[in-house]
């Protein structure tokens, strides 16, 4: 049970994965494993690069030790407001996975509410495939991931298909997903 400072960011961030991912189909595997309750949710308050990284090893640490959770989003609530401050922290994670073994284990997808895919603009509507309502680390089990993957049929189109969804929402529809998540709770986007 989340506390009360991770409370709003924790319901907030179900509000976009409810609404945006799978409300509109971003990841057709998450709609399973929030159903079955396998979704930890946890909130980092931390600023700094190590205490940060230190929350995503002692994160991969519970899913060692826990295989009831299948995913964690791990949201930081504080840190890497500023997206090019987020990418050179989500290239440290990875290293950092690679050095303490993780690597095949362990998979991170990576959400920001500035995401800005290389080679994009900032208003293409496509970002949002990958804009979360704050900076946030999506630890997947590798093993599992490659299950679902087999099981669903032509896994690669699925990139495709989200860019060509948003872009067909548009900008504006996608502003408004996200800001109403933001809305939940009334804690802004600031």
């Amino acid at each position: 049970m989340p506390n009360n400072k991770q409370e709003p960011f924790t319901r907030t961030t179900l509000a976009w994965l409810k609404t945006v991912v799978i409300g509109h189909e971003i990841c057709p595997f998450a709609k399973r494993e929030l159903d079955r309750g396998s979704i930890r949710f946890t909130v980092c308050h931390d600023v700094g690069f190590e205490s940060c990284l230190l929350r995503l090893i002692e994160e991969c640490d519970r899913l060692d030790s826990d295989g009831g959770i299948e995913t964690t989003l791990l949201i930081y609530a504080d840190a890497f407001t500023a997206f090019d401050d987020y990418l050179d922290f989500l290239e440290l994670a990875q290293s950092l996975l690679l050095d303490q073994g993780y690597e095949g284990i362990y998979q991170l997808a990576s959400f920001h509410p500035d995401y800005c895919f290389d080679g994009a603009t900032l208003d293409d509507a496509a970002n949002y495939t990958n804009r979360s309502p704050y900076p946030m680390l999506h630890l997947l089990r590798e093993a599992s991931l490659e299950q679902a993957i087999r099981a669903y049929p032509q896994p690669e189109t699925i990139p495709q298909r989200n860019i060509g969804l948003t872009r067909c929402l548009g900008l504006a529809k996608m502003q408004a997903l996200l800001a109403a998540c933001y809305a939940q709770d009334g804690i802004g986007t600031e």
